[in-house]
Protein backbone atom coordinates (compact mmCIF):
# COMPACT_ATOMS: atom_id res chain seq x y z
CA UNK A 1 0.00 0.00 0.00
CA UNK A 2 1.07 3.61 -0.49
CA UNK A 3 2.14 5.90 2.35
CA UNK A 4 -1.23 7.69 2.28
CA UNK A 5 -3.11 4.38 2.32
CA UNK A 6 -1.04 3.15 5.23
CA UNK A 7 -1.68 6.34 7.18
CA UNK A 8 -5.44 6.01 6.59
CA UNK A 9 -5.28 2.37 7.68
CA UNK A 10 -3.41 3.23 10.87
CA UNK A 11 -5.80 6.05 11.71
CA UNK A 12 -8.79 3.76 11.21
CA UNK A 13 -7.34 0.98 13.40
CA UNK A 14 -5.57 3.14 16.00
CA UNK A 15 -7.25 6.58 15.95
CA UNK A 16 -5.59 8.06 19.03
CA UNK A 17 -3.03 7.57 21.72
CA UNK A 18 -4.31 6.19 24.99
CA UNK A 19 -3.50 3.51 27.55
CA UNK A 20 -3.92 0.89 24.81
CA UNK A 21 -2.05 2.58 21.96
CA UNK A 22 1.25 4.40 21.58
CA UNK A 23 2.58 6.15 18.43
CA UNK A 24 6.37 6.53 18.48
CA UNK A 25 9.00 7.54 15.94
CA UNK A 26 11.95 5.38 17.05
CA UNK A 27 14.27 6.13 14.10
CA UNK A 28 16.82 3.34 14.66
CA UNK A 29 15.69 0.06 16.23
CA UNK A 30 19.31 -0.97 16.87
CA UNK A 31 19.47 1.84 19.43
CA UNK A 32 15.82 2.15 20.42
CA UNK A 33 15.04 -1.49 21.09
CA UNK A 34 17.19 -1.55 24.17
CA UNK A 35 18.11 2.05 24.77
CA UNK A 36 17.46 4.49 27.55
CA UNK A 37 15.03 3.31 30.21
CA UNK A 38 11.59 4.89 30.14
CA UNK A 39 12.23 6.00 26.56
CA UNK A 40 12.78 2.88 24.45
CA UNK A 41 10.69 0.13 22.87
CA UNK A 42 10.90 -2.38 25.70
CA UNK A 43 9.85 0.25 28.27
CA UNK A 44 6.70 1.03 26.29
CA UNK A 45 5.97 -2.68 25.83
CA UNK A 46 6.26 -3.13 29.60
CA UNK A 47 3.87 -0.22 30.19
CA UNK A 48 1.25 -1.50 27.75
CA UNK A 49 1.42 -5.04 29.11
CA UNK A 50 1.07 -3.86 32.72
CA UNK A 51 -2.32 -2.36 31.89
CA UNK A 52 -4.64 -4.28 29.54
CA UNK A 53 -2.19 -4.84 26.71
CA UNK A 54 -2.29 -2.78 23.52
CA UNK A 55 -0.42 -1.65 20.43
CA UNK A 56 2.85 0.20 19.85
CA UNK A 57 3.05 1.86 16.40
CA UNK A 58 6.70 2.45 15.45
CA UNK A 59 7.77 4.81 12.67
CA UNK A 60 5.12 7.50 13.23
CA UNK A 61 5.53 10.91 14.89
CA UNK A 62 3.14 10.90 17.82
CA UNK A 63 2.20 14.59 17.61
CA UNK A 64 1.43 14.87 13.88
CA UNK A 65 0.93 11.15 13.06
CA UNK A 66 3.25 11.70 10.10
CA UNK A 67 4.79 8.48 8.78
CA UNK A 68 8.57 8.81 8.92
CA UNK A 69 9.45 5.12 8.92
CA UNK A 70 12.07 3.36 11.00
CA UNK A 71 15.43 1.75 10.37
CA UNK A 72 14.98 -1.90 11.35
CA UNK A 73 18.73 -2.43 11.19
CA UNK A 74 18.48 -6.03 9.98
CA UNK A 75 15.87 -6.88 12.57
CA UNK A 76 13.12 -9.09 11.24
CA UNK A 77 9.81 -9.46 13.05
CA UNK A 78 10.68 -12.89 14.45
CA UNK A 79 14.01 -11.67 15.85
CA UNK A 80 12.25 -8.63 17.33
CA UNK A 81 9.69 -10.84 19.02
CA UNK A 82 12.41 -13.00 20.55
CA UNK A 83 14.28 -9.87 21.65
CA UNK A 84 11.19 -8.54 23.42
CA UNK A 85 10.56 -11.75 25.34
CA UNK A 86 14.24 -11.84 26.33
CA UNK A 87 14.42 -8.21 27.49
CA UNK A 88 10.94 -7.87 29.06
CA UNK A 89 10.78 -10.14 32.09
CA UNK A 90 7.41 -11.96 32.45
CA UNK A 91 6.15 -10.74 29.05
CA UNK A 92 3.77 -13.44 27.69
CA UNK A 93 4.72 -14.87 24.29
CA UNK A 94 1.11 -15.77 23.56
CA UNK A 95 -0.51 -12.87 21.73
CA UNK A 96 2.78 -11.05 21.15
CA UNK A 97 2.87 -10.14 17.47
CA UNK A 98 5.00 -7.78 15.37
CA UNK A 99 3.51 -6.59 12.06
CA UNK A 100 5.63 -4.94 9.36
CA UNK A 101 4.38 -2.56 6.68
CA UNK A 102 6.57 -1.16 3.87
CA UNK A 103 5.04 1.56 1.72
CA UNK A 104 5.12 0.88 -2.02
CA UNK A 105 5.83 4.47 -3.05
CA UNK A 106 8.19 5.83 -0.39
CA UNK A 107 9.62 2.53 0.93
CA UNK A 108 9.12 3.55 4.56
CA UNK A 109 8.93 0.82 7.17
CA UNK A 110 6.34 0.87 9.97
CA UNK A 111 6.09 -1.74 12.72
CA UNK A 112 3.10 -2.43 14.93
CA UNK A 113 3.89 -4.35 18.09
CA UNK A 114 0.76 -6.01 19.50
CA UNK A 115 1.36 -6.39 23.21
CA UNK A 116 -0.55 -8.95 25.31
CA UNK A 117 -1.79 -8.25 28.82
CA UNK A 118 0.48 -9.39 31.63
CA UNK A 119 -0.04 -12.79 33.20
CA UNK A 120 -1.94 -13.07 36.46
CA UNK A 121 0.04 -11.68 39.39
CA UNK A 122 3.14 -11.12 37.19
CA UNK A 123 4.04 -7.52 36.26
CA UNK A 124 6.25 -7.08 33.18
CA UNK A 125 9.70 -5.55 33.67
CA UNK A 126 12.07 -3.63 31.37
CA UNK A 127 15.45 -2.43 32.65
CA UNK A 128 14.60 -4.28 35.89
CA UNK A 129 11.65 -1.94 36.46
CA UNK A 130 7.91 -2.32 35.85
CA UNK A 131 6.40 0.60 33.89
CA UNK A 132 3.01 2.13 33.27
CA UNK A 133 1.69 5.01 31.19
CA UNK A 134 0.64 8.11 33.07
CA UNK A 135 -0.63 11.00 30.96
CA UNK A 136 1.90 11.34 28.10
CA UNK A 137 4.90 9.76 29.79
CA UNK A 138 6.05 6.54 31.43
CA UNK A 139 6.53 6.13 35.16
CA UNK A 140 7.44 3.23 37.35
CA UNK A 141 4.46 1.11 38.28
CA UNK A 142 2.54 2.79 41.09
CA UNK A 143 1.93 0.97 44.35
CA UNK A 144 -1.80 0.88 43.69
CA UNK A 145 -1.45 -0.65 40.21
CA UNK A 146 1.14 -3.13 41.47
CA UNK A 147 -1.26 -4.18 44.23
CA UNK A 148 -4.02 -4.77 41.67
CA UNK A 149 -1.76 -7.00 39.57
CA UNK A 150 -0.43 -8.97 42.55
CA UNK A 151 -3.96 -9.54 43.87
CA UNK A 152 -5.27 -11.09 40.64
CA UNK A 153 -6.47 -14.66 40.77
CA UNK A 154 -5.55 -17.37 38.28
CA UNK A 155 -8.36 -18.20 35.90
CA UNK A 156 -9.11 -21.79 34.95
CA UNK A 157 -12.12 -20.89 32.83
CA UNK A 158 -12.65 -23.10 29.78
CA UNK A 159 -15.56 -22.00 27.59
CA UNK A 160 -15.75 -25.39 25.92
CA UNK A 161 -16.05 -27.31 29.23
CA UNK A 162 -19.16 -25.49 30.48
CA UNK A 163 -22.04 -27.92 31.18
CA UNK A 164 -25.36 -27.13 29.45
CA UNK A 165 -27.83 -27.88 32.22
CA UNK A 166 -30.95 -28.40 30.10
CA UNK A 167 -29.23 -30.56 27.44
CA UNK A 168 -29.71 -34.34 27.27
CA UNK A 169 -28.38 -37.18 25.14
CA UNK A 170 -31.53 -36.76 23.00
CA UNK A 171 -30.00 -33.49 21.76
CA UNK A 172 -27.17 -35.40 20.04
CA UNK A 173 -26.91 -36.52 16.42
CA UNK A 174 -26.69 -40.32 16.07
CA UNK A 175 -24.78 -40.16 12.77
CA UNK A 176 -22.28 -37.75 14.31
CA UNK A 177 -21.77 -40.11 17.27
CA UNK A 178 -21.16 -42.98 14.82
CA UNK A 179 -18.49 -40.90 13.03
CA UNK A 180 -16.92 -40.06 16.39
CA UNK A 181 -16.74 -43.80 17.21
CA UNK A 182 -14.93 -44.51 13.96
CA UNK A 183 -12.44 -41.74 14.68
CA UNK A 184 -11.91 -43.04 18.22
CA UNK A 185 -11.19 -46.56 16.94
CA UNK A 186 -8.62 -45.17 14.49
CA UNK A 187 -6.98 -43.15 17.24
CA UNK A 188 -6.98 -46.04 19.71
CA UNK A 189 -6.98 -49.32 17.74
CA UNK A 190 -6.32 -51.26 20.95
CA UNK A 191 -9.85 -50.33 22.10
CA UNK A 192 -11.56 -50.84 18.73
CA UNK A 193 -13.27 -54.08 19.73
CA UNK A 194 -14.36 -52.79 23.16
CA UNK A 195 -15.65 -49.58 21.61
CA UNK A 196 -18.23 -51.54 19.62
CA UNK A 197 -19.75 -52.84 22.86
CA UNK A 198 -19.99 -49.49 24.68
CA UNK A 199 -23.29 -47.69 24.93
CA UNK A 200 -23.46 -44.13 23.59
CA UNK A 201 -23.29 -42.82 27.15
CA UNK A 202 -20.14 -44.82 27.95
CA UNK A 203 -18.49 -43.97 24.65
CA UNK A 204 -19.14 -40.23 24.99
CA UNK A 205 -17.49 -40.23 28.41
CA UNK A 206 -14.53 -42.35 27.26
CA UNK A 207 -13.95 -39.99 24.33
CA UNK A 208 -14.26 -36.94 26.66
CA UNK A 209 -17.16 -35.68 24.57
CA UNK A 210 -19.11 -35.52 27.83
CA UNK A 211 -17.97 -35.01 31.41
CA UNK A 212 -19.39 -37.56 33.86
CA UNK A 213 -22.33 -38.05 31.54
CA UNK A 214 -23.08 -34.32 31.35
CA UNK A 215 -23.55 -32.53 28.04
CA UNK A 216 -21.06 -29.69 27.56
CA UNK A 217 -20.53 -27.06 24.91
CA UNK A 218 -17.89 -29.39 23.45
CA UNK A 219 -20.50 -32.13 23.12
CA UNK A 220 -22.92 -29.95 21.17
CA UNK A 221 -20.22 -28.39 18.98
CA UNK A 222 -18.98 -31.76 17.78
CA UNK A 223 -21.97 -34.15 17.87
CA UNK A 224 -25.03 -32.02 18.71
CA UNK A 225 -28.14 -31.81 16.54
CA UNK A 226 -28.31 -28.76 14.29
CA UNK A 227 -31.63 -27.64 15.78
CA UNK A 228 -30.10 -27.66 19.28
CA UNK A 229 -27.38 -25.12 18.43
CA UNK A 230 -29.30 -22.38 20.29
CA UNK A 231 -28.44 -24.07 23.60
CA UNK A 232 -24.81 -22.99 23.06
CA UNK A 233 -25.73 -19.28 23.25
CA UNK A 234 -23.33 -18.94 20.33
CA UNK A 235 -23.81 -18.91 16.55
CA UNK A 236 -21.43 -21.89 16.17
CA UNK A 237 -21.20 -21.39 12.43
CA UNK A 238 -18.68 -21.76 9.63
CA UNK A 239 -19.33 -19.39 6.73
CA UNK A 240 -18.12 -20.60 3.34
CA UNK A 241 -17.75 -17.99 0.60
CA UNK A 242 -16.73 -18.84 -2.95
CA UNK A 243 -15.61 -16.43 -5.68
CA UNK A 244 -15.76 -17.98 -9.15
CA UNK A 245 -16.16 -16.56 -12.66
CA UNK A 246 -17.14 -13.15 -11.34
CA UNK A 247 -19.85 -14.61 -9.10
CA UNK A 248 -20.03 -14.90 -5.32
CA UNK A 249 -21.93 -17.66 -3.56
CA UNK A 250 -21.59 -19.78 -0.46
CA UNK A 251 -23.28 -21.48 2.46
CA UNK A 252 -23.39 -21.64 6.24
CA UNK A 253 -22.47 -24.78 8.19
CA UNK A 254 -23.29 -25.35 11.82
CA UNK A 255 -23.17 -28.24 14.29
CA UNK A 256 -22.38 -31.10 14.46
CA UNK A 257 -18.94 -30.03 13.25
CA UNK A 258 -17.66 -33.61 12.92
CA UNK A 259 -20.16 -34.01 10.05
CA UNK A 260 -20.46 -30.55 8.58
CA UNK A 261 -16.73 -30.01 8.06
CA UNK A 262 -16.74 -33.03 5.74
CA UNK A 263 -19.75 -31.57 3.92
CA UNK A 264 -17.93 -28.26 3.47
CA UNK A 265 -14.82 -30.12 2.25
CA UNK A 266 -16.87 -31.71 -0.52
CA UNK A 267 -18.07 -28.26 -1.71
CA UNK A 268 -14.55 -26.96 -2.28
CA UNK A 269 -13.43 -27.21 -5.91
CA UNK A 270 -10.48 -29.55 -6.02
CA UNK A 271 -8.91 -30.93 -9.16
CA UNK A 272 -5.63 -32.11 -10.65
CA UNK A 273 -3.45 -29.93 -12.84
CA UNK A 274 -0.12 -30.49 -14.58
CA UNK A 275 3.35 -29.08 -14.08
CA UNK A 276 5.83 -29.82 -16.88
CA UNK A 277 9.47 -30.38 -15.88
CA UNK A 278 12.19 -28.87 -18.01
CA UNK A 279 13.03 -30.91 -21.12
CA UNK A 280 10.32 -33.48 -20.39
CA UNK A 281 7.02 -34.29 -22.00
CA UNK A 282 5.83 -36.21 -18.94
CA UNK A 283 4.05 -33.83 -16.53
CA UNK A 284 3.75 -34.02 -12.78
CA UNK A 285 0.06 -34.14 -11.84
CA UNK A 286 -0.84 -32.55 -8.52
CA UNK A 287 -4.05 -31.82 -6.63
CA UNK A 288 -5.00 -28.19 -6.24
CA UNK A 289 -5.48 -28.77 -2.51
CA UNK A 290 -4.46 -31.55 -0.17
CA UNK A 291 -7.57 -32.97 1.56
CA UNK A 292 -5.80 -33.36 4.89
CA UNK A 293 -4.61 -29.75 4.72
CA UNK A 294 -8.16 -28.49 4.16
CA UNK A 295 -9.43 -30.48 7.13
CA UNK A 296 -6.45 -29.34 9.19
CA UNK A 297 -7.39 -25.72 8.49
CA UNK A 298 -11.05 -26.32 9.30
CA UNK A 299 -10.48 -28.37 12.45
CA UNK A 300 -7.78 -26.03 13.79
CA UNK A 301 -10.16 -23.09 13.34
CA UNK A 302 -12.78 -24.94 15.40
CA UNK A 303 -10.33 -26.06 18.09
CA UNK A 304 -8.65 -22.67 18.56
CA UNK A 305 -11.57 -20.30 18.00
CA UNK A 306 -12.01 -17.70 20.74
CA UNK A 307 -15.70 -18.49 21.29
CA UNK A 308 -16.13 -15.80 23.92
CA UNK A 309 -16.08 -13.22 21.11
CA UNK A 310 -19.25 -14.68 19.60
CA UNK A 311 -17.77 -14.61 16.08
CA UNK A 312 -18.10 -17.11 13.24
CA UNK A 313 -15.35 -18.98 11.43
CA UNK A 314 -14.91 -17.77 7.83
CA UNK A 315 -13.65 -19.95 4.96
CA UNK A 316 -13.08 -18.11 1.68
CA UNK A 317 -12.47 -19.96 -1.57
CA UNK A 318 -10.85 -17.85 -4.27
CA UNK A 319 -9.69 -18.94 -7.69
CA UNK A 320 -6.16 -19.58 -6.49
CA UNK A 321 -6.31 -19.99 -2.70
CA UNK A 322 -8.26 -20.99 0.41
CA UNK A 323 -8.39 -18.72 3.45
CA UNK A 324 -9.41 -19.76 6.97
CA UNK A 325 -10.20 -17.08 9.57
CA UNK A 326 -10.97 -17.50 13.27
CA UNK A 327 -10.94 -15.18 16.27
CA UNK A 328 -7.97 -15.38 18.60
CA UNK A 329 -4.20 -15.58 18.25
CA UNK A 330 -1.52 -18.24 18.42
CA UNK A 331 -1.94 -19.45 21.97
CA UNK A 332 1.48 -21.00 22.39
CA UNK A 333 4.26 -19.59 20.22
CA UNK A 334 4.13 -18.59 16.55
CA UNK A 335 3.35 -20.66 13.47
CA UNK A 336 6.98 -20.53 12.29
CA UNK A 337 7.95 -22.56 15.36
CA UNK A 338 5.70 -25.41 14.19
CA UNK A 339 6.89 -25.63 10.56
CA UNK A 340 9.61 -28.21 11.31
CA UNK A 341 7.32 -30.27 13.55
CA UNK A 342 9.72 -30.03 16.48
CA UNK A 343 7.66 -27.79 18.78
CA UNK A 344 4.88 -29.30 20.88
CA UNK A 345 2.24 -26.93 22.29
CA UNK A 346 2.09 -26.82 26.08
CA UNK A 347 -1.48 -25.60 26.46
CA UNK A 348 -4.63 -24.73 24.52
CA UNK A 349 -7.36 -22.10 24.55
CA UNK A 350 -10.18 -24.68 24.71
CA UNK A 351 -8.71 -27.68 26.58
CA UNK A 352 -11.93 -29.73 26.79
CA UNK A 353 -12.72 -29.22 23.09
CA UNK A 354 -9.15 -30.01 22.03
CA UNK A 355 -9.04 -33.18 24.13
CA UNK A 356 -12.26 -34.49 22.58
CA UNK A 357 -11.17 -33.61 19.03
CA UNK A 358 -7.90 -35.46 19.59
CA UNK A 359 -9.73 -38.54 20.86
CA UNK A 360 -11.99 -38.74 17.79
CA UNK A 361 -9.06 -38.07 15.43
CA UNK A 362 -10.03 -34.60 14.22
CA UNK A 363 -6.71 -33.03 15.30
CA UNK A 364 -3.44 -34.01 16.97
CA UNK A 365 -1.66 -32.33 19.86
CA UNK A 366 1.91 -33.11 18.87
CA UNK A 367 2.40 -29.94 16.82
CA UNK A 368 2.51 -31.81 13.50
CA UNK A 369 -0.52 -30.24 11.82
CA UNK A 370 1.20 -27.12 10.46
CA UNK A 371 4.30 -29.17 9.62
CA UNK A 372 2.23 -31.59 7.53
CA UNK A 373 0.62 -28.72 5.58
CA UNK A 374 4.03 -27.31 4.65
CA UNK A 375 5.38 -30.74 3.68
CA UNK A 376 2.29 -31.39 1.54
CA UNK A 377 2.73 -28.11 -0.36
CA UNK A 378 6.42 -28.86 -0.96
CA UNK A 379 5.67 -32.38 -2.21
CA UNK A 380 3.11 -30.97 -4.63
CA UNK A 381 5.55 -28.21 -5.77
CA UNK A 382 3.18 -25.44 -4.65
CA UNK A 383 3.76 -22.24 -2.64
CA UNK A 384 3.89 -22.59 1.13
CA UNK A 385 0.94 -21.86 3.44
CA UNK A 386 1.20 -18.70 5.49
CA UNK A 387 -0.38 -16.81 8.34
CA UNK A 388 0.86 -13.41 7.14
CA UNK A 389 -2.56 -11.72 7.35
CA UNK A 390 -3.08 -12.69 11.00
CA UNK A 391 -3.49 -9.93 13.56
CA UNK A 392 -3.41 -9.69 17.34
CA UNK A 393 -7.07 -10.75 17.45
CA UNK A 394 -7.49 -13.01 14.41
CA UNK A 395 -5.69 -16.02 12.95
CA UNK A 396 -5.72 -16.12 9.13
CA UNK A 397 -4.37 -19.17 7.29
CA UNK A 398 -3.84 -18.87 3.52
CA UNK A 399 -3.47 -22.11 1.58
CA UNK A 400 -2.31 -21.51 -2.04
CA UNK A 401 -3.98 -23.74 -4.61
CA UNK A 402 -2.01 -22.88 -7.72
CA UNK A 403 1.46 -22.04 -8.97
CA UNK A 404 2.36 -18.44 -8.15
CA UNK A 405 5.74 -18.55 -9.87
CA UNK A 406 6.22 -21.46 -12.26
CA UNK A 407 9.98 -21.23 -11.82
CA UNK A 408 9.70 -21.92 -8.10
CA UNK A 409 7.56 -25.03 -8.71
CA UNK A 410 10.10 -26.24 -11.27
CA UNK A 411 12.83 -25.66 -8.72
CA UNK A 412 11.09 -28.03 -6.28
CA UNK A 413 10.35 -30.50 -9.04
CA UNK A 414 13.95 -30.62 -10.27
CA UNK A 415 15.45 -30.63 -6.76
CA UNK A 416 13.36 -33.08 -4.75
CA UNK A 417 16.02 -33.44 -2.05
CA UNK A 418 15.75 -29.76 -1.17
CA UNK A 419 15.04 -29.48 2.58
CA UNK A 420 11.80 -28.05 3.92
CA UNK A 421 13.73 -25.16 5.47
CA UNK A 422 15.31 -24.32 2.11
CA UNK A 423 11.93 -24.55 0.39
CA UNK A 424 10.34 -22.19 2.92
CA UNK A 425 13.15 -19.64 2.61
CA UNK A 426 13.20 -19.73 -1.20
CA UNK A 427 9.41 -19.51 -1.19
CA UNK A 428 9.76 -16.27 0.78
CA UNK A 429 12.30 -14.98 -1.75
CA UNK A 430 9.97 -15.80 -4.63
CA UNK A 431 7.09 -13.98 -2.87
CA UNK A 432 9.22 -10.91 -2.20
CA UNK A 433 9.12 -11.38 1.56
CA UNK A 434 11.95 -10.37 3.84
CA UNK A 435 14.10 -13.06 5.37
CA UNK A 436 16.69 -12.67 8.10
CA UNK A 437 20.23 -11.57 7.35
CA UNK A 438 21.44 -14.93 8.70
CA UNK A 439 19.19 -16.79 6.24
CA UNK A 440 20.39 -14.57 3.40
CA UNK A 441 24.00 -15.33 4.29
CA UNK A 442 23.31 -19.07 4.40
CA UNK A 443 21.49 -19.12 1.05
CA UNK A 444 24.14 -16.95 -0.58
CA UNK A 445 26.93 -19.21 0.72
CA UNK A 446 25.17 -22.15 -0.91
CA UNK A 447 24.79 -20.07 -4.09
CA UNK A 448 20.99 -20.26 -4.03
CA UNK A 449 20.41 -16.49 -4.10
CA UNK A 450 22.08 -13.29 -5.27
CA UNK A 451 21.59 -9.59 -4.63
CA UNK A 452 21.69 -7.47 -1.51
CA UNK A 453 19.05 -6.88 1.12
CA UNK A 454 16.26 -6.00 0.66
CA UNK A 455 16.54 -6.89 -3.06
CA UNK A 456 17.49 -10.55 -3.30
CA UNK A 457 16.62 -13.04 -6.01
CA UNK A 458 17.21 -16.58 -7.15
CA UNK A 459 20.83 -17.24 -8.07
CA UNK A 460 22.07 -17.78 -11.61
CA UNK A 461 22.86 -21.48 -11.16
CA UNK A 462 19.37 -22.18 -9.88
CA UNK A 463 17.91 -20.01 -12.58
CA UNK A 464 19.63 -22.15 -15.20
CA UNK A 465 18.30 -25.34 -13.64
CA UNK A 466 14.75 -24.01 -13.52
CA UNK A 467 14.85 -22.12 -16.81
CA UNK A 468 14.63 -18.74 -15.05
CA UNK A 469 17.34 -17.12 -17.20
CA UNK A 470 15.11 -14.26 -18.33
CA UNK A 471 13.89 -13.57 -14.81
CA UNK A 472 17.46 -13.66 -13.53
CA UNK A 473 18.67 -11.20 -16.19
CA UNK A 474 15.80 -8.88 -15.37
CA UNK A 475 16.79 -8.89 -11.71
CA UNK A 476 20.50 -8.51 -12.38
CA UNK A 477 20.21 -6.12 -15.33
CA UNK A 478 22.91 -5.31 -17.85
CA UNK A 479 26.36 -4.46 -16.57
CA UNK A 480 27.94 -1.03 -17.13
CA UNK A 481 29.86 -2.04 -20.27
CA UNK A 482 26.73 -3.42 -21.95
CA UNK A 483 24.72 -0.32 -21.01
CA UNK A 484 27.52 1.84 -22.43
CA UNK A 485 27.64 -0.19 -25.66
CA UNK A 486 23.86 -0.02 -26.06
CA UNK A 487 23.87 3.78 -25.64
CA UNK A 488 26.76 4.35 -28.05
CA UNK A 489 25.19 2.09 -30.67
CA UNK A 490 21.90 3.95 -30.36
CA UNK A 491 23.65 7.34 -30.75
CA UNK A 492 25.38 5.99 -33.85
CA UNK A 493 22.04 4.91 -35.32
CA UNK A 494 20.07 8.07 -34.51
CA UNK A 495 22.69 10.83 -34.42
CA UNK A 496 21.48 12.26 -31.13
CA UNK A 497 19.34 11.40 -28.10
CA UNK A 498 17.71 13.60 -25.52
CA UNK A 499 18.09 12.80 -21.85
CA UNK A 500 14.46 11.51 -21.60
CA UNK A 501 15.12 9.27 -24.62
CA UNK A 502 18.25 7.87 -22.96
CA UNK A 503 16.21 7.17 -19.84
CA UNK A 504 13.61 5.27 -21.89
CA UNK A 505 16.38 3.35 -23.67
CA UNK A 506 18.22 2.13 -20.58
CA UNK A 507 15.69 2.25 -17.73
CA UNK A 508 14.27 -1.26 -18.17
CA UNK A 509 17.69 -2.91 -18.62
CA UNK A 510 19.02 -1.57 -15.32
CA UNK A 511 18.84 -3.99 -12.36
CA UNK A 512 15.32 -4.03 -10.92
CA UNK A 513 16.84 -4.28 -7.45
CA UNK A 514 17.63 -0.55 -7.80
CA UNK A 515 15.02 2.03 -6.83
CA UNK A 516 14.17 5.01 -9.06
CA UNK A 517 16.68 7.32 -7.39
CA UNK A 518 19.47 4.76 -7.72
CA UNK A 519 18.66 4.20 -11.41
CA UNK A 520 18.77 7.96 -12.11
CA UNK A 521 22.10 8.24 -10.30
CA UNK A 522 23.49 5.32 -12.33
CA UNK A 523 22.47 6.94 -15.64
CA UNK A 524 23.95 10.30 -14.62
CA UNK A 525 27.23 8.57 -13.70
CA UNK A 526 27.29 6.71 -17.04
CA UNK A 527 26.84 9.92 -19.06
CA UNK A 528 29.45 11.74 -16.98
CA UNK A 529 31.90 8.88 -17.48
CA UNK A 530 31.38 8.83 -21.26
CA UNK A 531 31.70 12.62 -21.50
CA UNK A 532 34.93 12.72 -19.49
CA UNK A 533 36.39 9.99 -21.68
CA UNK A 534 35.62 12.09 -24.76
CA UNK A 535 33.15 9.64 -26.30
CA UNK A 536 30.06 11.87 -26.09
CA UNK A 537 29.15 15.50 -25.54
CA UNK A 538 25.95 17.37 -24.74
CA UNK A 539 24.19 20.56 -25.90
CA UNK A 540 21.22 22.34 -24.39
CA UNK A 541 18.16 22.81 -26.59
CA UNK A 542 14.90 24.20 -25.25
CA UNK A 543 15.97 23.37 -21.71
CA UNK A 544 16.74 19.72 -22.50
CA UNK A 545 20.17 18.07 -22.77
CA UNK A 546 20.80 16.53 -26.19
CA UNK A 547 23.65 14.03 -26.43
CA UNK A 548 25.90 13.33 -29.45
CA UNK A 549 28.81 11.11 -30.38
CA UNK A 550 32.14 12.93 -30.69
CA UNK A 551 33.49 13.12 -34.24
CA UNK A 552 36.42 10.83 -33.59
CA UNK A 553 33.99 8.10 -32.61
Amino acid sequence: MTELELQKYLLSKYPKENEECEWKEFKNLKNDFCGKEKDDVISYVSALSNMEGGHLVIGVIDKTLEIVGTDTYNYDVQKARLRLTAQCANLPSEGLLVEEFITDDTHKTVWIVHVPKHLKRRPVYAHSKAWQRMDDSLVELTDSRLAVILDERESTYDWSAVVIKDATIEDLDTKAIALAREGYKERYPQYAHDCETWSDKVFLDRACLTIDGKITRTTLLLVGKEEKAHKLNHMAQIVWKCFQDGQTFGDIYTIPFIRTTSELLNRIRNYRFKIYPKNSLIPAEVWKYDTESILEGLHNSIAHQMYESGSRIIVTEDKDKLTFQNDGYFFDGTYTQYITGEKTPRNYRNPALVKAMVNIKMIDTQGYGIHKMFVSQKERYLPMPDYDNSTATEVVLTLPGTVIDENYSLLLLENRNLSLTDAVLLDSVQKGKRISSEAVAMLRKRKLIEGRLPHIFIAKDIAQVTDQKIEYTKHKGLDDKKCEALLLESLKDHGSLTKPEIVRLLWDVLPDQLDDKQKNNKLDYLLKKLRMSGKVYAKRAKGISVWYLTENM
